[in-house]
């Protein structure tokens, strides 16, 4: 079977209490609304998930949260290596996940999703905005087979767009 990986950029974040560290930020009021639309919008393709991963960072996983509440699911594995992750970070993540799951939604942050977006598939994408999504497919049975290039552009969405389905 075929692989997928979602790269969702979490919500917009508020920068309301700069006391707070960056890794503590939580979302903002557009942030907890743009999540689960784009969660719905994910439903609404008829996107299946078997699989959430998201970096720590408290604004990561409220977004994964509200994806993982519209999707039912009750686990969400953490993975300190995205918060602030190059493309080798968050490729190692992802040669890391296990091949049982087809289907895997990751959770993080830019700049480092939308280089790992484009070194993938070759897109072109210039920024992923907040609460983005891209979704990749790859010809492999196991996620080890990623890598540089590999991947084809399925969609990429963003809860400004006003294209979709």
């Amino acid at each position: 079977m075929a692989k997928q990986l979602l790269l969702v950029r979490h919500g917009k974040s508020d920068w309301g209490n700069l006391d707070l560290r960056d890794f503590d930020r939580p979302l903002n009021k557009r942030g907890k609304e743009n999540a689960p639309e784009m969660a719905e919008r994910l439903i609404n393709r008829g996107f299946k998930i078997d699989q959430i991963v998201s970096s720590p960072a408290k604004r990561a996983k409220s977004t994964a949260k509200y994806f993982a509440e519209a999707y039912q699911i009750d686990q969400i594995q953490f993975e300190e290596s995205i918060y602030e992750a190059n493309t080798t970070a968050l490729l190692k993540v992802v040669n890391g996940l296990n091949d049982a799951a087809d289907q895997v939604v990751m959770f993080g942050h830019n700049p480092g999703f939308t280089d790992f977006a484009n070194e993938l598939s070759g897109a072109d994408i210039y920024n992923i905005p907040t609460a983005g999504m891209v979704l990749i497919s790859f010809p492999f049975d196991s996620w080890q087979m990623v890598s540089k290039g590999t991947g084809d552009l399925v969609f990429f969405d963003y809860p400004k767009n006003s294209d979709e389905i």
